[in-house]
Formats: structure tokens, sequence, C-alpha cells
């Protein structure tokens, strides 16, 4: 090889280690600069990591200070919690769950006086034995053994029961104890001798006011027989005295003895059922009734003084609602009184009108009732009307000064709803009129609702004439839930003009300018057939009437669905039909009246004046029982209180003769006695009915008609109530 060559060849070597170490150079740069960012890196983290254990160090700082804060704080909430504990007047005690004493106050160890045994740390069980061993507590009846037997059975319950003990120097401490979730117990003694003497003293003062209640029921029962035997005769002769012939100046004599006996009557009731209530010794007598007839028989008492004024009486009972329940008819009829006499009172003009309403539930063979009464009479001030409800408590301005009672009507009705489990409300507007309504729940009488009735045969189109525009809407209603097309108008004028397509009339009785009696007239005049019913408050007065030859039928107002009903049926064909005379009666019906006063067999003897009986007296019960087995009668009313034997003794001598004999005379008791439970005891000697005294005309009318035998001609006709009540 050439030098030349051996040059070339070297300066390629030394050229391409030349290269090579550039290269290396190059790299070893970039690791260098590689590295120096690494360790920038690194010495961020440094700072960073510096900086975190620096604000850890500080946070750890501040929360041993807050920890140290909150230590002082908490030791400070237990000093006072403990400062609180031991203030307190009665015993405070803790238990772990092992039953052992954790603390308690100084008021829960001084019942042990000091004894050095009870301290934290002490069992439960010992602390009954010290109890026990050194007479603190009173076991009473118990052995000390079975006392804490019984009281450690009660600490281990889940959550025991509250109990008393009595300590040796006789305070009473109430023992409640609560279990916490981990089982810890917090004890609790409360000193309750105070309210143990109280509770002593409420039972005594109890017991003395329960005496004095039976001492004033004694009284007021007394003072009802000896104030209803003389009533009996004022009451009883002046009704008997006012039908005979009397100047006007007389009859205004005997009306007036007679509303003051029968308003004296009133306030005796009124105090009585008042004092029955409040003693809680009024109870309830439920028998199947039914309802509508009752608001019937109330409406007939209230009649004549509603007419007297100028009032409309008027019913709305619900088409489809049933008339016949289980209840206490007495005291339904009574509140009615109450509440319709209350309305027809202070009402001077416009109507009274019931409403009932309910809705009955086959099922349960319930049915609730709301009954309201509506008047536009003189209202209730809004400030007033929960006033109304107080006892003896009455509106007091000028309207109302002129209306008498004693203020106990509604209290005595509101405590007889409540007692039947109801409730009893009133809206009232000032000047305008008021609502008083009460809701009574009632046990349904028969299964099944009243059926739909049917409509009459070829009866159609009604006209209805009323001056009375709620009346009208009742009638309306009612014919139209049946099916019928009804035509009102509010005057016989008006009247005469819608006669065409009418299958029946139906004319109020009393309307101004045109009279239901004139309208009836005035039809006829005009050759028009057309069937006319009257309805009317007064009965016989409309009857007698030349006017009522005109007339299909006439009924008493407000009516009973089931008359209106009967009626619409037979406007229909009529169908004569020839009966068959009943052979008459060959004896009269035989009454025995057992009563020793002679003012009142005077006035029982012109009460049945006009009965075709054969009536006998008896002075005492030894002569009814004498009578009974020579006179034969067929009923007896028996008084209660007379000499030698009374009535129920009496009683019990003829049940006992009926015993051998056979046979069973109906009694009717005749009592001044009102109270409640008299009538038990009376029917118990074997009574079959029961009249209160005064005594009543209608009543005993009806007795003697109700129990006439089938061998003796009716006593009286059958129209006699009605009369009695229309007069």
């Amino acid at each position: 090889m050439s030098l030349a060559n051996k040059l070339a060849l070297e300066r390629r070597g030394r050229l391409a280690a030349e290269r090579l170490l550039e290269l290396k150079q190059a790299e070893l740069s970039a690791a260098n600069r590689k590295l120096g960012r690494h360790a920038a890196a690194l010495q961020g983290e440094i700072v960073e990591t510096r900086a975190e254990v620096a604000n850890v160090k500080t946070e750890n700082e501040r929360v041993k200070t807050e920890l140290g804060q909150a230590n002082q704080k908490v030791e400070i909430a237990e000093r006072r919690l403990w400062h609180s504990v031991q203030t307190i007047t009665d015993g405070f005690a803790f238990f772990n769950s092992d039953n052992r004493m954790i603390a308690a106050n100084s008021s829960y160890l001084a019942i042990f006086d000091k004894l050095e045994i009870i301290r934290p740390g002490v069992h439960y069980v010992t602390i009954l034995q010290v109890l026990t061993d050194e007479g603190i507590v009173n076991t009473g009846k118990l052995a000390a053994q079975d006392w804490r037997e019984m009281m450690t059975d009660r600490w281990m319950q889940p959550q025991p029961e509250p109990i008393t003990i009595r300590l040796w120097n006789g305070q009473y401490i109430k023992l409640v104890d609560r279990r916490g979730q981990g089982g810890d117990i917090v004890s609790l003694g409360l000193n309750i001798t105070e309210s143990v003497e109280y509770e002593k003293q409420l039972k005594t003062a109890r017991a003395e006011a329960e005496a004095a209640s039976r001492a004033k029921s004694a009284f007021l029962a007394n003072m009802s027989h000896e104030i209803r035997t003389p009533m009996n005769g004022v009451v009883g002769m002046a009704e008997l005295l006012g039908d005979t012939a009397l100047t006007e100046e007389q009859r205004l004599y005997v009306d007036t003895i007679k509303n003051s006996g029968e308003a004296l009557l009133v306030i005796i009731n009124d105090v009585l059922d008042y004092s029955k209530i409040e003693a809680k010794k009024l109870q309830l007598h439920p028998e199947p009734f039914d309802l509508e007839r009752c608001i019937h028989e109330v409406i007939m008492l209230l009649q004549p003084s509603a007419r007297d004024k100028g009032l409309t009486l008027l019913v709305d009972y619900d088409l489809f609602l049933p008339t016949v329940y289980v209840g206490d008819p007495g005291r339904v009829r009574q509140v009615l009184t109450n509440l319709m006499g209350n309305a027809v009172k202070f009402t001077s003009e416009g109507h009274v009108l019931v409403r009932v309403t309910g809705v009955p539930d086959i099922e349960s063979g319930q049915a609730t009732v709301n009954i309201a009464i509506e008047d536009t009479g003189i209202g209730i001030p809004e400030d007033k009307i929960q006033h109304i409800f107080g006892e003896f408590n009455q509106v007091e301005n000028e309207r109302n000064r002129q209306f008498d009672g004693t203020g106990l009507g509604l209290a005595i009705s509101q405590r007889l709803v409540e007692l039947m489990q109801g409730e009893m409300w009133v809206t009232s507007e000032d000047g305008v009129g008021s609502c008083f309504g009460f809701k009574i729940p009632l046990e349904l009488g028969n299964a099944e609702l009243p059926a739909h009735p049917p409509v009459p045969a070829g009866l159609r189109r009604v006209l209805v004439v009323d001056d009375v525009e709620a009346n009208r809407t009742i009638l309306r209603r009612q014919l139209e839930q049946i099916g019928m097309g009804v035509v009102t108008c509010a005057s016989g004028a008006e009247a005469l003009k819608k006669l065409d397509n009418i299958d029946l009339v139906l004319t109020d009785h009393n309307m101004p300018g045109m009279d239901g009696l004139e309208l009836a007239e005035a039809i006829r005049n005009e050759g028009c057939e057309t069937p006319i019913i009257l309805l009317s408050s007064n009965t016989s007065f409309a009857a007698n009437d030349p006017g009522a030859s005109h007339l299909h039928a006439i009924l008493q107002k407000p009516l009973p669905r089931a008359d209106l009903f009967k009626q619409l049926q037979s406007v229909g064909p009529l169908i004569t039909r020839k009966e068959e005379p009943e052979p008459p009666k060959v004896r009269k019906m035989r009454v025995l009246a057992a009563e020793d006063n002679k003012t009142n067999q005077l006035v029982f003897r012109k009460m049945v004046k006009d009965a075709d009986i054969d009536l006998k007296f008896a002075a005492n019960g030894i002569e009814a029982v004498e009578l009974f087995q020579s006179f034969v009668p067929d009923m007896i009313f028996m008084d209660i209180s007379m000499p030698k034997m009374d009535g129920k003794e009496a009683t019990m001598k003829i049940r006992e003769i009926e015993e051998g004999s056979g046979g069973h005379i109906p009694i009717v008791a005749l009592t001044a006695h009102a109270m409640d439970g008299d009538d038990q005891g009376i029917l118990a000697s074997g009574i079959d009915h029961y009249l209160t005294k005064p005594l009543r005309k209608p009543e005993i009318h009806g007795m003697l008609r109700d129990l006439c035998p089938p061998d003796a001609p009716p006593p009286l006709p059958d129209d006699d109530d009605a009369a009695l009540q229309a007069g």
C-alpha cells in the first residue's frame, strides 16, 4: 500500500472518530439537559413536599389547639351538667349494662341516709337489699324477698314500667327508668308525695260531691212527686173546666191557670233532666220507633201555637229514607220538641221547616240521620251563637225579652244528642232566621229501604197551589220523584188559569185572597170535575165548611208521605165495596181505676166522661185486689203511691192470682214519680204500661182504645184523638 493510500485511510479513520466523538458529545449534552430538567422537577417536588409538610404541621397545631379547647368545653359542660343534676330535688342516677351504679346525685343518695355501701360501683340488687334490710321502703303486703324479686323482674324488662314506692317516712317516690341502646339505664326518683296527698283530697271531695249529688237526686225525686201530685189536680181540672160553658173572661182565667201549670211542668222537667245529665244518671232506652211519625206528633202539639201566630209548619222528609229505627224515641222527641218549640217561639211570621236527610247502610244495619229545623224568626247575633248552649243562658236583647224559658232547653238537647253519639250545630243570621240541626247514628228498624212508590194509574199532571214557596218546592220534588208532572202556583186566582190537562189539584187551605175551600168551589163553578185534595193544619174546621163537599179528601198539614201516596192512589177509579155489618157488641169495656186522691179521681172521671165504659174506683191497693176478683175488669189504671197497699204490691198480688186462674189483665201505672230508673222498678212489679202525672186526656183515651178487648165495642170513636189535637 502506498503512503498516499495509508494517509488517506488514516484521514478517513480520524474523520470517522471525530464524527463519533461529536455524536457522543451531542448525546452527552442531551443527557445533561434531560438530567437538568429532571433535577429541576425533583427540586420542585421537594419544595412542594416541604410546603405540604409545613401545612400539615400547621394543621396539626391548629387541631391540637381546637381539640384542647373542645376538651375544655366538654369539661365545662360536664361540670355544668353534673351541677344541674345535683341541684335537682328528685333522685337521679346512672347504671351501666352490668347494672352497677356509675353516678348518682345527692337527692338519690339522701334516701339511704349516707350509708357507705351506696356509692358508685354498687350493684342494683344490693340497693334493693339495703332498702328492705334497713327498713327504708314500705313493702306493704309483700314480704321483703318477694318485693325484691318483683323489683328485679321489673328492672330487667327492656323498658321498665314506672312504679311508685312508699318510704318509711310516708313519702311517695315514683321510679322512672329508661334503658339505652347499649344497656345503660337512667333512673329517676320523683317525689310525688304532694300529688298523692292531693289525690286523696280529691277522692274525699269526690265522695262528698257524689253524696251531695245523691242527696240532690233524692230531693229532686221527692219534690217531683210532691209537686206533680197537686199539679195533676190543677192542670187536669183546668182542662176539664175549659170544656164547660164559660164567659170570655172566665175562659181567659182558665187558660191562664192551665198555661201556667204547663209552664211549671216544663221547668220541673228541665231541671230534673239537667240534674240527671249532670249526675250522669240519665240512661237511654232503645226501642223500635217511627221517626217520621215522631216528628208529626211533635208538630201536632205545636200546631195550635203556630196557627195562632199564622206560621206554617213544614216537613221535608227524604222520600227514600227509612222511617223505622231503633233508638230512644222519648229523648229524640224531647230534642225535637225543644228545637221546634224554640223555632215557633222565636218566629213571628213565615214558616218553620223540619228537613230530614240521611245515609242508610243496609249491610251494617245503620244510618246517620240529619235533622235540621229552619225558621224565619229573629235570628241570633254571631257573637251570641255559642252562648245559647250554656246552662240558663238566653240571648239578652230588646227583641226576645218577651219570651220566657229556663234557658236549659238547648243545653239539655245538646247533652242528649252527645249521649246518643251525635252532634248538634246551629247557623243563624240576625234578623233573618236560624237553622238548628243535629246528626245521630241510628240502627235501622227494617232490613230494606222504602220501596219506590208506584205512579197512580191515570195520574200524570198535578197542580200544587200554596202561597208558601218552601211547601211548593217540597211537594214538587216528592211528586216528581215518583214520575209525575207538577205545575205550581202561589194563589187561587192563578190556579184557575192552569186547570187544563190537570189530573189532580193539591191546594193549601189558608191562603190570602182566595183560600183552598173557595178555590174548590170556584173550580166546580167552572164545570171542572178534577179531584181536589185540601191540605189543612185544622182538618176538623175544614171538614165543617160547606166547601168541603167539593173535595176528594182533606189531609193534615204537614202531611206524612204515606198519607199523601195513599190518597194519590185513591184518585183513580173508585171501587165501592159493600161490607158486611159487624154484629153488635153486647157489653161495655170494664175499667178499674185505683186512686186514693179524691181530686185525682174527679179529674180522671171527667177525662173519660166521653168514653163508653163501665168505670169503678178503688181507694187503695187492697180494694183494687178485691175489685179485680169481683168486678173482673178488662184493664186497670193503677196509682203507685196509695195507703195500706201501694200500686206495685197490689199488682204483684193480682199477678199471683192470675198464675192460679190464668189470664193477664193489662195494668197501667199512674204516678207522679218521674226520675230515671223509677219506671224500671214499677214495670218490674208486673205493670204493663207507665204514665206520669199530670195525666193527659189523649194518653188516657189512647190506652182505652189500645187495650179494649175484642168482645167489647170501641170505647171512643176513631177520630177522638185527631179532634183533641186539632181542637
